[in-house]
């Protein structure tokens, strides 16, 4: 058995009662020393735990990398997207703002379809309309008097107004003086002449315009044929008692007749009797006018002859002009003010019996019958069968918008499809990106689009198809300052591979590509690409991996791109081969951390997205290409 312990408590009293010995000097001083020695290893533990954790996590060169991911080169298509947002609003809308009244009737409401002309309301507008009517009459007071002065200049060059020969002109040479209302000439047209005869009524109804006379003569002995061209019913009475009336005969000229000659003319009646004038007549000139100056000014050329024959529009006299423009300037300016003054006055006018300016739906209608209008008061129309949509296009996507392109619309669900309308020319610029607004128009005959819905939007920016892919993460970026590059940098030019840098499908070197591909002018630097992509293959999701993040195509040979600060720079992707590929790079730059079993070959990459890179030279389809390394200590997502 195993002998028990006497507590404390039971120790008999005079044991208790002892008192202990007297600690000695030594004592104490050992006790001191062992403290000093404990906190002295605890520190020296605490800092080397420390070193291990630091030598662990930060200093320890760890040679396990992980296992090696890969992927295969295939055959796909890759498709880029730019995405964005905007807000709706109608693509035609007005509103209308009633001038200061008392709306005596209204005839919508809000909701209501109209069509362009329909009466809005009713407003009383006498004094609007007087306002037209004086705004008019000073138009035209101004229009008058700018057109008498334009009058006044073309009446400085004096013309014939009818064909004739000139008699009693008036002796002018250059640098005379004419005023206002001098007599220039007098213009005969003499190639006609007429003859006035009197016919007594019995003859009224034998006598018509038209009919064909003939014309006697005396002084040339030879008769001439003449028209009835004017039958003037007066009151002529003969000294016998006879009343007659006049009849006016026109005849050609055939030179040798002159004005003051005796003639008669005889003319037939239906029955075949002749009917003869009262008495002869005289000819008379066809036309006679008198040239008289309507302008001042002095001769600065002269064309007048006594008997000269004119034209019709002949230049006779022409006047100096004297300084108008600023005279013009004044009418021109008036005129201008008056039309304005015009334009407001009937623009007031139609605000007081407002019509609808476009078809569409009544969006509000602040106005009330019987009421006067306040400020701010109106009514707004808008035609929800198109709405439209203002998209903002940064600069390194506005090349691939053009009009016509689809667009696809989503509001909150519901699907639409747009027509890109215009594309502005003019960027604006804000934190260093310039932008490009276009235009989206959207059919909605529904009208489930309102104004002001929030909306996202997509288009495609550009496409590859049948184009050779890698991850994204295949592709690493490095310099070829320090390496020999292959002579032969297509892999496969039997499987499709085009040589010498031409792509098929319109694509081409130097990172020129169709529908979309642009080249990149600084090696290393972000790739020019739309805002956001969708579509394209993806990988599955991985451990976390070590990942080359994939540069645009600098747009030159693998063996001599510009690159920064003048170095030669490209894209590689690692290939696993037994044996070096006919364009494997063979000794890469110990730099790029070679995966084992890959060799190094220098591609030309196309369109990207964020899953895939299009390969346009340099591998074939079916290659195995290291994507990365798996990383047992963090999980990808």
């Amino acid at each position: 058995m195993t002998q028990q312990q006497t507590p404390a408590a039971e120790v008999p009293a005079q044991t208790r009662t002892t008192p202990p010995a007297a600690p000695t000097g030594p004592k104490k001083k050992r006790k001191g020393r062992w403290k000093t020695v404990l906190t002295f290893v605890i520190v020296v533990v605490v800092l080397a735990a420390v070193a291990g954790l630091l030598w662990y996590f930060v200093f320890r060169n760890d040679t396990s990398t992980g296992e090696v991911m890969t992927d295969f080169v295939s055959v796909g298509s890759i498709q880029s997207m730019v995405e964005g947002s905007g807000t709706t609003k109608a693509k035609d809308s007005a509103t209308i703002t009633p001038g200061s009244g008392t709306i005596l009737e209204l005839y919508v409401k809000e909701g209501d379809q109209v069509t362009a002309g329909q009466q809005l309301y009713r407003m009383d507008d006498t004094a609007a309309r007087d306002a037209v009517t004086e705004a008019q009459k000073s138009v035209d007071n101004c229009q008058k008097e700018l057109q008498a002065v334009y009058d006044k200049i073309n009446e400085l060059s004096i013309k014939a107004p009818h064909a004739g020969n000139l008699r009693e002109v008036a002796d002018l040479k250059v640098g005379d003086t004419v005023n206002e209302g001098d007599t220039i000439a007098t213009i005969v047209n003499d190639t006609k002449l007429k003859l006035s005869l009197y016919y007594s009524y019995a003859y009224e109804n034998d006598i018509q315009v038209g009919q064909t006379a003939q014309i006697s003569i005396p002084a040339i002995m030879t008769p001439l044929t003449g028209t009835v061209e004017e039958i003037n019913k007066v009151r002529f009475v003969s000294q016998e008692g006879a009343v007659h009336f006049e009849v006016v005969f026109v005849l050609d000229n055939p030179g040798t007749l002159t004005e003051g000659m005796d003639a008669s003319a005889t003319l037939t009646a239906a029955d075949g009797t002749p009917i003869y004038p009262y008495q002869n007549g005289k000819l008379s000139y066809y036309e006679t006018t008198v040239l008289t100056a309507k302008a001042s000014g002095p001769v600065e050329s002269v064309n007048l002859l006594n008997y000269a024959d004119v034209k019709q529009g002949q230049l006779l006299v022409k006047l100096g002009e004297k300084d108008t423009g600023e005279e013009i300037a004044t009418k021109e300016n008036a005129l201008q003010a008056a039309q304005e003054k015009l334009k407001t006055a009937n623009e007031e006018l139609g605000k007081f019996n407002a019509v609808a300016p476009i078809d569409g739906t009544v969006l509000s209608c602040s106005l009330v019958a019987g009421e006067e209008v306040s400020s701010g008061q109106g009514i707004t129309i808008a035609d929800t069968s198109v709405m439209t949509i203002e998209i903002q296009v940064d600069e390194r996507n506005v090349q691939y918008i053009k009009p016509g392109m689809m667009v696809n619309i989503d509001q909150y669900g519901t699907p639409y499809m747009g027509i890109v309308e215009s594309v502005s020319l003019t960027a604006t610029g804000e934190n260093g990106v310039a932008t490009f607004p276009a235009v989206v128009k959207v059919d909605n005959p529904d009208g489930s689009l309102m104004s002001g819905m929030y909306v996202s939007y997509s288009f495609v920016a550009s496409q590859s198809d049948n184009c050779l892919t890698v991850p994204v993460q295949a592709v690493k970026y490095v310099s070829f300052a320090n390496v020999q590059l292959p002579d032969t940098l297509d892999a496969d030019p039997a499987a499709g591979m085009p040589e010498d840098g031409m792509m098929e499908d319109g694509m081409m070197e130097d990172g020129m590509m169709e529908d979309g591909m642009v080249e990149d002018d600084m090696a290393g630097s972000a790739v020019a690409v739309p805002e956001s992509y969708t579509g394209g293959a993806h990988l599955s999701p991985l451990m976390s991996v070590s990942v080359a993040v994939p540069m645009p195509d600098t747009g030159m040979d693998m063996g001599g791109s510009a690159g920064m600060e003048g170095e030669s720079t490209g894209a590689i992707v690692w290939v696993r081969s037994e044996e070096p590929p006919v364009n494997a790079i063979l000794e890469p730059d110990p730099s790029w951390e070679q995966p084992e079993g890959f060799w190094a070959v220098p591609v030309t990459v196309g369109l990207a997205d964020t899953s895939r890179v299009e390969i346009t030279r340099g591998l074939s389809e079916g290659q195995e290409v290291f994507v990365g390394y798996q990383n047992p200590d963090q999980m990808y997502y």
